[in-house]
């Protein structure tokens, strides 16, 4: 890992200097989203596109991410309270301006599925921000992606 990043709390996700939020909804209860978030994290790499390997360290409270292109984090856990919030923070990465990223899942039941609300909350150089304001388009179709092939992986679990 190259840098270790400054390590901010929960709260980090509402103090942010930028803050992406996206959210969709599912047909999957919370408490599978949940479930399939904080406790299959090796499953990553089947839903979310982007991560090419996830795996649990630290006894489950930190997480080893590895997303396509090289980028690489370890992380910690700072929520897990299910079935309604998954967040974790980037306690080292590779990732070049990156200072400090807190990610936080929120689940809250919507009619018969789930609302599943990701918010990026990061701080960084300005080249950064802007190129991740830039990008915030790519982002969220990723996170559409990646919630709707979980939604597909749940649904065919429970088939």
């Amino acid at each position: 890992m190259a840098r270790r990043l400054r390590p901010e709390g929960p709260g980090f996700v509402e103090a942010a200097p930028l803050r992406l939020v996206f959210a969709r909804e599912v047909a999957a209860f919370p408490e599978a989203v949940f479930s399939a978030l904080a406790e299959d994290v090796s499953g990553w790499s089947e839903w979310f596109s982007a991560v090419t390997l996830a795996r649990p360290t630290a006894d489950g409270t930190g997480r080893e991410v590895r997303l396509r292109g090289g980028t690489r984090f370890e992380e910690t856990v700072l929520v897990a309270r299910a079935p309604e919030m998954y967040a974790y923070r980037v306690d080292a990465t590779n990732a070049p301006g990156l200072r400090a990223l807190v990610e936080e899942w929120r689940l809250t039941p919507a009619g018969k599925g789930t609302r599943v609300q990701w918010t990026f909350a990061a701080d960084g150089t300005a080249f950064f921000r802007a190129a991740l304001t830039v990008g915030r388009g790519g982002l969220g179709r990723a996170f559409r992606g990646a919630v709707t092939a979980l939604d597909r992986r749940l649904a065919s679990a429970s088939a």
